[in-house]
Formats: C-alpha cells, structure tokens, sequence
C-alpha cells in the first residue's frame, strides 16, 4: 500500500476475486502500530493477514513501507497455525520488496490438501478441520489453534462484564467491538465472545440463527452486515458508532452499550451473573494453582473457560427441554434456579432466550413476574 491507499501486490490462484481484500488486510489507523494480525471474512472465506510498518528514507514512500502478507480458508480454526510464517513473510517483503518465491512454495505445498470443493476454489490454507466452525455442536475438541492466554486475556479486559456479553451471545445479538489498533488482540476478542454461545444439546438451537465471527470489518463491509442476523466483529473504524441499524450492542473498549431499549436491562448485572463469575474466577485459580503444584498444562485455561460456558447453557436448555415435556410446562422460581439463573434478575434474559429458542408452548409462572 502507497500512502493514497491500500493496493494489492501479489496473490495466487491469479483469477480470485480478492476486490476489498486490501482494506481487511491492513486494518485502517494501522500505519500508527508498528506490527499486528489481523482475522477478516472475505465471502465465504476466513483470512489472517500479518502487517508490519518499516521505517525508510523514501520520500516516495513518505519514510514509510507498509506490507501485510495473509491467507484465505474456508475455516479459521486452523489459521492461527501460520502465524509465525506470514510474520516472517512480512518482514522479508519490507526489507526485500518483490521476492515471492517462499510464498509461491508455501501455496503449492498446502493447496494439495484442500477436499475437493463445489466452487473449485483453492486458497493457501490447508483445511483439515473443514466446516468445524463454531456451531451449534461444537464441541471443545474443534475449538481454534490460539495463543494461550487469549481467554484470560478476554476475562481480565472485560471482568464481570463478559458476563453481560455472555448473555448477549446466547441471545444471537449483533455486537460490534470497537477499538483503536492493534486489532490483533481485538480478533482474538471476537472469537471469544462466539464461544461464550456454544450450546451442545442435540436439536437445540438449530432454528436461531447461527452465530458468527466476522472478525475485523471496514466501511466496505457495511452492506454485509446489513444482512447478517447474528455476528461478532470488531472495527478500529469510529464512523460505525452512528450507523445503529447496523448493531445491537456497541462494545467501546471495556464499555458495552445498546441502544436497543428491550436489552438495556440485560446490561446489569444480576446476582445469578456475579456469582457464576466467582465460580468461574475460582475455578481459573484452582487451575493455575494446580499447574503450579503439578506442572499440569494439559488441562488448559482455554478449555476451562470454554467448557464453563458450554455447561452454563447446555444447563439452561436441559432444563428448558425437561420442563417444555412435562405435564405442566411451566416455568417456576425453582426451575429457573435450576438453570442456573435469577428468577428476578434474569427474567427478561429469559423471556427473550424463550422467543429466540421457540420455546413458545412454556408458560411464565406468575411467581417471576413480581419483580
């Protein structure tokens, strides 16, 4: 990219429709850091593009060279594996501008183990977890090859807040983070918001719509999320604050906000949150103490974090489904503290998980009304 904008260099296969791709590689206010990654979707593709920033004594380049080097798939769960290449790709093309040959290698190495696929597409990413994105049967054995430490990186940026999000999450909202680059790290936000909604009950959540990572996104994007029903994404893109028909929750930093009246009441916290937060910050600190004591690094804080979540709402829908097949299906204090929620605080939380998850043959036993 020249300092009038982002330009595409150099991709293989020659013929794919990259338009746009130039602006999801190189986050915009990119030229303020001096390395990040970036994850993006480019149609029905993920990518990861590593960028770095070099000082030179160019005045054509107004004393600075700025490259990203990234990856098509068709799944992200596997990219995070290349991170290392592309960073070292990168740095090659700043300080030797034009040398293609190790990227050319790498593209002919791995497009072999692509399967066969419908649109005969071929992108440099090997794809042996096809079609394991996050979905509704997740299960922890598919989860994304990620640094260790994303989540409790996630955990100690938000604190009890994620249990808001987490709700949010459940609820298929569309949340939007923002934040000003680095935008690695914010990704890395993005993905761990998606698993806060896995639920592995079979059959549940098959009729909401599926909740997906856009990763970062630009002004470019802005007629695809219009379309989408339920997404996570990030932008370091200020101008979307005020396109509110885009969004449900607008994540600023550590702030969430909505401008949604129906969840402004799902941004406080209700005693059942605080305490599943405590639960969780116990069982993080069990973990670490362990680790500690055994040098046990098996059991890691990602699956922690990720099965905590999983069992909170594979709860919730167990006892949903109990109820809904019982001979009175109706909806007591006792089964929502069954689920692991506050009958008072949580109760529009659940009125809406009933609407989303078309639970609408269960009653609401006047009890959660009197709040």
């Amino acid at each position: 990219p020249g300092g009038d904008g982002n330009m595409l260099e150099w991709c293989l296969p020659r013929d794919m429709d990259l338009e746009g791709v130039e602006f999801k590689a190189i986050a915009s206010g990119s030229h303020r850091v001096t390395t990040d990654f970036i994850y993006f979707r480019k149609g029905c593709y993920f990518g990861l593009a590593c960028f770095a920033n070099m000082a030179v004594e160019s005045a054509v380049e107004r004393g600075a060279r700025m490259k990203s080097v990234g990856i098509l798939s068709p799944s992200y769960t596997l990219l995070y594996r290349y991170m290392s290449f592309l960073e070292h790709q990168v740095r090659l093309q700043l300080q030797s501008p034009g040398h293609y040959s190790p990227l050319e290698a790498f593209y002919e190495d791995k497009r072999a183990l692509l399967p066969p696929s419908g649109e005969g597409v071929v992108t440099a990413c090997p794809a042996t977890a096809w079609g394991a994105t996050l979905n509704h049967s997740m299960h922890p054995e598919m989860k994304i090859t990620h640094p260790a430490g994303c989540m409790s990186q996630f955990i100690r940026f938000f604190g009890e807040q994620i249990m808001v999000l987490w709700k949010l999450a459940l609820l298929r909202r569309r949340i939007l983070i923002f934040s000003p680059p680095p935008v690695g790290v914010v990704c890395y936000r993005v993905y761990c918001c998606c698993c806060l909604a896995n639920i592995s009950i079979p059959g549940v959540g098959v009729a909401v719509p599926e909740f997906r990572p856009f990763f970062y996104v630009n002004v470019a994007d802005i007629s695809a999320l219009e379309n989408e029903l339920a997404y996570v994404a990030c932008t370091t893109e200020k101008i979307f604050e005020e396109k509110k028909d885009l969004y449900d929750v607008y994540v600023d930093n550590q702030n969430v906000k909505t401008c949604r009246e129906g969840l402004k009441p799902l941004l406080r916290l209700s005693a059942a949150d605080r305490d599943k937060y405590r639960k969780l910050t116990e069982q993080r600190q069990m973990l670490l103490y362990s680790q500690e004591e055994n040098g046990d690094c098996v059991s890691s804080e990602e699956d922690l974090f990720i099965l905590f979540f999983l069992e909170q709402n594979n709860r919730i829908f167990q006892t949903l489904s109990e109820v809904a097949g019982s001979p009175d299906p109706t909806l007591t204090q006792e089964s929502v503290r069954a689920m692991g929620l506050d009958p008072h605080g949580d109760r529009l939380f659940l009125l809406h998980l009933l609407e989303i998850y078309g639970y609408d043959t269960l009653l609401v036993s006047d009890q959660l009304c009197c709040s």
